[in-house]
């Protein structure tokens, strides 16, 4: 298993000072944090090269100094050039995939693995972050398919993949981590109608599609998912789908002191098996959030999961 001596600034061990962490979150950039002690081998500045080999690769986007000669460093991965830069674009006919190849390419970023999303779209972003670029369309992608993808750095090179492929082959249960909170919810980003309308311009009237669960409406009361549609082909495949992600509780987890695993990050799926008092949870788990404390003799995670929604 690594350790804090496999940190290598410039390709060089730094000598590291009490627990790093590395901490991944959906739609957001991976970022390493640590301390190290100054030498005369050990010389680096702002965009110089951090990695953990295998696990992470990124650069150095501050640090500071105290008096005894420490210096905290945070390191971001290939992701925060997405979240950074912003553009204004306009294509058309290009799928999520295709849309996230040619940003990479302005933006001078490495490639790795990315799947073919397939669906075409077309869209004006103005003023907005490449990263809400990209997501978008992944959104209007699951949208009109019902297939999720998830964006990562996968050590130094971006990467697109299904989410039915990211599975971890690790069980989360009552043995696994030091404390868990669990919490089930009809409360943000659950809807038991959806509605969405396209204005069409050349016959002056406005569309409408609509896809409803009666049994969940009369439990929970009316909650309706509201959006307009840039094109009318397939409304109503595109509310049923919607439907489909959005009526279900949502159903989050988070755990802390998890045995540490490199390859539990933001976006892979856990299989998850506790008992919640009168409710047994058994289900594949999406992984919101992840941050991994590693120190010379320990490796633990703190988990934030959800399931029961995955619905981007």
């Amino acid at each position: 298993m690594q350790n804090l001596k496999d940190i290598c600034v410039n390709g060089i061990k730094a000598v590291v000072i009490g627990a790093a962490e590395w901490s991944t979150e959906r739609k957001s950039a991976g970022k390493l944090t640590f301390r190290v002690l100054k030498d005369e081998a050990l010389s680096f500045t702002e965009g110089d090269v951090v990695a953990i080999y295998g696990v992470f690769f990124g650069y150095v986007f501050s640090k500071s100094r105290d008096k005894e000669g420490i210096i905290s460093v945070t390191a971001y991965d290939q992701m925060v050039y997405l979240a950074k830069n912003k553009d204004t674009i306009v294509y058309k006919n290009k799928s999520a995939s295709e849309v996230l190849l040619a940003l990479a390419d302005d933006f001078l970023l490495s490639v790795g693995d990315v799947d073919d999303t397939g669906t075409k779209l077309s869209a004006v972003e103005d003023n907005a972050s490449i990263l809400d670029i990209v997501y978008n369309a992944l959104d209007e992608t699951t949208a009109a398919t019902g297939e999720m993808y998830v964006l990562f750095d996968d050590y130094g090179r971006l990467c697109l993949k299904s989410l039915g492929t990211q599975a971890v082959g690790i069980l989360i249960d009552e043995n696994a981590g030091q404390n868990f909170d669990y919490t089930s919810s009809i409360d943000d980003g659950v809807y038991n109608q959806v509605k969405l309308v396209y204005n069409n311009a050349d016959t002056g009237r406005r569309e409408v599609y609509i896809a409803r669960d009666g049994k969940n409406i009369e439990k929970w009361g009316l909650l309706q998912h509201f959006g307009e549609l840039k094109a009318p082909a397939m409304g109503q495949f595109k509310a049923d789908t919607l439907l489909s992600l959005y009526n279900q509780k949502r159903r989050s987890l988070s755990i802390k002191g998890v045995m540490g695993d490199f390859r539990v990050r933001a976006g892979k799926l856990v299989a998850v098996r506790l008992a919640l008092g009168d409710v047994s949870l058994e289900q594949f788990m999406l992984v919101e959030a992840c941050t991994h404390r590693i120190s010379a003799d320990e490796h633990t995670m703190d988990l934030k999961l959800r399931g029961g929604d995955i619905n981007g």
